[in-house]
């Protein structure tokens, strides 16, 4: 299923920001459940409710993300037209209100992604048994999913088939891309979020971290070393870009997997993406589509042939 990307919305940057930001998304009904974490923290997750016997998928956002974002409205939109079911979780902290814990989330958030993945998977072989379980996510879920899948090996079979779109699979050599030229325009989109975030969190945790360092972190490298590598267990910026880099185990991956990366994403140039992985994994990087862009048709264009290249994957594993 070929990407074909319209003559008006030429190169990475266009296709990455224009589908995300001018493209009218799909209208929604979610119903939000709020659960508690082993570690007393919660999570809020959104739910599509489909047929009963249809597959069920659930949603892993990006960095700053939500069930609001253009791709997770897009899928749940189509998963929905399908008689499917779905879910969104948000990582803490993304769902508009605050997380109780001292840590948020990151890209190597495997053990958060298997506890969600498990309490969704008994919930739903519960309520329809026979009903297919598939996992997708996008861009940081994305990379914490595919982590997931190949950290868990075997174990992870309880889910019938898993995407990853746009997932920074080297995320030393994504950051380094973000950090020059034209991409810090989404560092700084990013920032404006996590600094305030991280202003709320100094509130609840005085000298959870240093403010000003935090408040002077110009890009993506400096945020992380001192704030998200420390706060999760790594040992700085460098450490956790290494460890939490989902091309170290796309070879120990044994669910039936989608990898779909554009080689025009800013987020992740072409020459990094990975060039093998096990025999389970579809590696697919069209020429275009920026970071989970993929717009098609004419003006204004529509978000619906990502979507289906998800479920056409997800129903043909």
């Amino acid at each position: 299923m070929n990407y074909p990307a319209p003559s008006w919305l030429p190169g990475g940057h266009l296709q990455t920001i224009y589908p995300a930001k001018c493209i009218p998304k799909p209208n929604v009904n979610f119903r939000r459940e709020r659960w508690p974490t082993p570690d007393g923290d919660f999570i809020d997750v959104d739910f599509v409710d489909g047929k009963r016997g249809q597959p069920f998928v659930v949603l892993f956002h990006g960095l700053e993300g939500s069930s609001d974002s253009h791709y997770a409205r897009s899928l749940m939109a189509q998963a929905a037209a399908l008689g499917w079911s779905g879910a969104v979780p948000h990582f803490r902290g993304c769902s508009g209100e605050l997380n109780h814990a001292p840590r948020f989330y990151h890209s190597g958030d495997a053990g958060e992604v298997d506890w969600i993945i498990r309490r969704l998977h008994a919930l739903r072989k519960t309520q329809d048994p026979a009903a297919k379980f598939y996992a997708s996510g996008v861009s940081l879920g994305g990379n914490a999913l595919l982590r997931w899948l190949g950290e868990s090996q075997q174990q992870a079979n309880i889910i019938d088939a898993a995407c990853a779109v746009s997932a920074p699979l080297d995320l030393a050599g994504g950051g380094a891309a973000l950090s020059r030229g034209f991409n810090m325009i989404y560092t700084r989109v990013f920032l404006q979020t996590l600094k305030p975030k991280c202003m709320q969190k100094l509130k609840q945790f005085p000298g959870l971290f240093d403010q000003e360092t935090m408040l002077r972190a110009r890009n993506l490298y400096e945020f992380d070393n001192i704030v998200t590598a420390p706060l999760h267990g790594y040992r700085d910026t460098d450490d956790y870009w290494h460890r939490a880099s989902a091309k170290h185990v796309l070879s120990d991956i044994t669910v039936p997997t989608l990898v779909l990366n554009a080689k025009n994403d800013p987020f992740l140039p072409a020459h990094h993406l990975p060039r093998s992985a096990s025999s389970s994994v579809t590696l697919d990087y069209p020429a275009e589509g920026g970071h989970v862009g993929f717009a098609i048709g004419g003006l204004p264009g529509r978000l619906d042939w990502l979507p289906r290249r998800i479920t056409d994957f997800l129903q043909a594993a």
